[in-house]
């Protein structure tokens, strides 16, 4: 009996040091409020999201919901009124997976609404497939759709400045890698679409959003707009939820027993959205509510300026050059 209560006391100690050691973060200090904002936040029906929103909501600015399934969105738009009390929380139809859908967005929201606080492009997937465009899935949902509508909505930012884009990213941005030829020949990061692949695409993407977030800080020098790309965390969220069914399953257990809640997974997209005093780290890369070193790759100029400069024009029979994106 003793000897297995001294293993009960081991597994639990070994629980608690991984679970606040590794994995529980810091959370967002800041206090303050936000009426008057107005905040877009991508893939905020669930999740990540849709606890970042129901936060500001809560400190009073009106919130832009932007999601691919009405659906879930207006039910999310429902709970986070109602355990919000705010009544500035509205659902707009956005498929990042469509350069079409998200210039309806753009136009749509640049028409209605006259101010634009933060962007937060929060959204991302990974698993199979293409986007309507020909991309691969998780290279057109992570990046292309969130570096087009960054570009479209990047002059009413300005206006309102000092203003933000949050962009969140991964720490599996360190596994990440972008060959220029495959997307060329291929659309995408990747060359198939195996288990191991669509690991590899969300990881190139990710390293992705870190650089485009690096490169938009030089485009925005002196505007007033600042930008910042995170790692959440490991979360529990519906990110794997293209996965097969049994990997789902061998997932599960670790996740309900070590990854964070959306609550905790959404501190360091508060953090970089609200945090006073940080404007001066823009384009850098923040973890656990504090700046964190990026992979090599991930502070690479000229790989971020390729990605900026490069990709667009090299997806031209998508009509996705940046003068187009501009148009």
């Amino acid at each position: 009996m003793s000897v297995f209560l001294c293993v009960a006391a081991g597994a639990v100690a070994f629980y608690i040091f991984i679970f606040y050691g590794v994995f529980r973060t810091k959370r967002c200090t800041s206090s303050v409020k936000l009426k008057g904002k107005t905040i877009v936040v991508t893939g905020s029906n669930t999740g990540i999201g849709k606890s970042t929103a129901l936060d500001l909501a809560k400190r009073g600015a009106r919130v832009i919901l932007a999601c691919r399934n009405s659906e879930r969105a207006e039910a999310a738009v429902f709970d986070i009124r109602k355990e919000s009390g705010n009544s500035q929380v509205v659902f707009m139809p956005m498929d990042l997976a469509s350069f079409k859908s998200v210039r309806s967005f753009a136009e749509t929201f640049l028409k209605t609404e006259p101010r634009l606080d933060i962007l937060i492009n929060n959204a991302g997937m990974m698993g199979p497939g293409r986007t309507g465009d020909g991309f691969g899935m998780a290279f057109g949902v992570n990046h292309l759709g969130h570096f087009l509508l960054t570009n479209l909505l990047l002059e009413r930012l300005k206006q309102c400045s000092p203003s933000r884009v949050v962009t969140v990213s991964s720490l599996l941005h360190h596994l990440g890698r972008i060959d220029f030829s495959l997307l060329e020949s291929t659309k995408d990061l990747v060359s198939g679409q195996s288990t191991w692949q669509n690991f590899q695409a969300y990881c190139n993407s990710k390293l992705c959003n870190v650089l485009f977030t690096r490169e938009l800080a030089n485009h925005l020098e002196g505007t007033g707009v600042t930008c910042f790309t995170l790692h959440p965390g490991v979360v529990y969220t519906e990110l794997c939820r293209n996965i097969s069914w049994w990997q789902q399953l061998l997932m599960i257990p670790i996740a309900k027993l070590f990854f964070l809640d959306t609550d905790g997974g959404s501190q360091t997209t508060l953090h970089c959205s609200l945090q006073d005093g940080i404007e001066s780290f823009s384009g850098r890369y923040f973890s656990n509510c504090g700046v964190q070193h990026m992979g090599v790759k991930g502070r690479d100029d000229s790989l971020a300026k390729k990605l900026w400069e490069e990709v667009p024009a090299g997806c031209e029979k998508a009509k996705v050059t940046l003068g187009s994106i501009e148009k």
